[in-house]
């Protein structure tokens, strides 16, 4: 079953469809589609030519330089180009943070900081996970102590954050501190933005099981932030927290990249051969691929939905963590099908697929060498999905209370 869309609807998807097709460099199609890695060069390079075409910030109000786009147009451009292999827009600052600043900022932080999203000035990273402090976020122990001296107004930072995110390309991170050790947990919380290069900041990488340095602990030390770079009030981070999450779990789900990753692993299972057969024969595999198919278009419309109640003015609660479980296991459910339609192939680990201009032919189909050898690291490295963000059984607790009052 496939959305029914106006003929207005239409032009704009054959708008968007002509700007990928003209302006999305070949190359990075082509890694983001054989599931290779970006450099921040590339992903720079996209959101520049996103920008210059007024379609970065997607999903802002158009008087903070938004498109001004419905429901409709955002989830046909994020499945175009998700087809087009089209990169990931990093979230940190254009999905999490700016909505934060446009809702609780005050008008200078917005001047300051929303341009400086949108021309990439800035490059941010999250400082919410610490050890101790994941899925149970409200018991985060960095503090931050206000202190006001004849250097000026500010907040004297010490702690530690984990996984953050790309924090290696970051020169700053929006964070959760501690401001009132004595409150209740959530109460006492503030947000607050911090400078990455500022004396104190220690980044270190971990390691992933994909061999990827894509996440990394901060450590605070001592570490001076102005007093002007707290967001809305003191001790009332929590609220501009939950706010945060409700876009990073809508984002999380990824619907346009599921409706790729089901067309690439159709066209994989055509071209695999098993017992004689395309392996899109095989009762078992294709039945699965049906089921996750089914889920996928009822995702589809639940994000219809969400997208809708957030262009109206309303904010996506127990919704987005409706979409970050479904989102994250139809992901899944589809990285371990490629992983099982390549079989044996998928098995060697190469850590050179992983990077562009890898093309070992594999399984006698050149198109497939990349596939097969990046099937294993995807599937491990999103094992992560159901995880981040809020793991998937918080999730069903939060679905509990929201909607069953439980």
């Amino acid at each position: 079953m496939d959305l029914q869309f106006t003929p207005q609807e239409l032009a704009f998807r054959d708008t968007v469809r002509t700007f990928l097709k003209g302006k999305l460099p070949a190359r990075i199609a082509r890694q983001v589609k054989a599931g290779q890695r970006l450099s921040k060069a590339d992903q720079e390079q996209w959101h520049a030519i996103l920008q210059a075409q007024g379609w970065l910030a997607y999903h802002w109000p158009q008087a903070h330089g938004g498109p001004g786009w419905g429901a409709v147009e955002k989830f046909i451009f994020d499945t175009e180009c998700a087809l087009a292999g089209g990169p990931r827009i990093v979230p940190f600052g254009v999905s999490m943070l700016g909505p934060v600043l446009i809702k609780y900022g005050n008008a200078q932080q917005k001047a300051h900081w929303l341009p400086r999203i949108l021309s990439g000035a800035d490059w941010w990273c999250q400082g919410y996970s610490e050890p101790g402090a994941g899925s149970d976020l409200a018991s985060v122990k960095t503090t931050a102590v206000r202190v006001s001296d004849a250097s000026g107004d500010y907040y004297l930072v010490n702690g530690q954050k984990t996984w953050t995110t790309q924090g290696q390309h970051a020169n700053m991170i929006f964070c959760l501190v501690r401001t009132d050790r004595t409150a209740k947990a959530q109460s006492g919380i503030s947000f607050l933005l911090v400078d990455m290069n500022s004396p104190g900041v220690e980044l270190r990488p971990i390691r992933t099981l994909d061999g990827d340095r894509e996440v990394n602990e901060v450590f605070f030390t001592d570490v001076k932030v102005p007093a002007e770079n707290l967001v809305g009030e003191e001790n009332a981070g929590w609220t501009y927290a939950k706010y945060l999450l409700t876009y990073e779990r809508t984002g999380i789900a990824g619907v346009g990249f599921c409706i790729a990753a089901m067309a690439k692993l159709k066209v994989i299972a055509s071209r695999v051969h098993q017992n004689g057969c395309p392996l899109s024969q095989d009762p078992l595999f294709a039945a699965r691929m049906a089921r996750v198919e089914i889920d996928l278009e009822n995702m589809k419309t639940t994000n219809l939905r969400v997208i809708a109640a957030v262009a109206g003015g309303g904010v996506p609660g127990a919704e987005s963590s409706m979409l970050k479980i479904r989102g994250t296991e139809i992901r899944q459910e589809i990285l371990s099908l490629i992983r099982r339609a390549m079989g044996p192939q998928a098995l060697p680990f190469i850590e050179a697929a992983q990077h562009e201009g890898f093309d070992e032919p594999l399984l006698g189909d050149p198109a497939l060498a990349t596939v097969a050898a990046t099937a294993a690291p995807s599937y491990f490295n999103y094992r992560k999905l159901s995880i981040f963000g809020g793991s998937n059984e918080i999730q069903k607790n939060i679905i509990s209370k929201m909607i069953l009052g439980l």
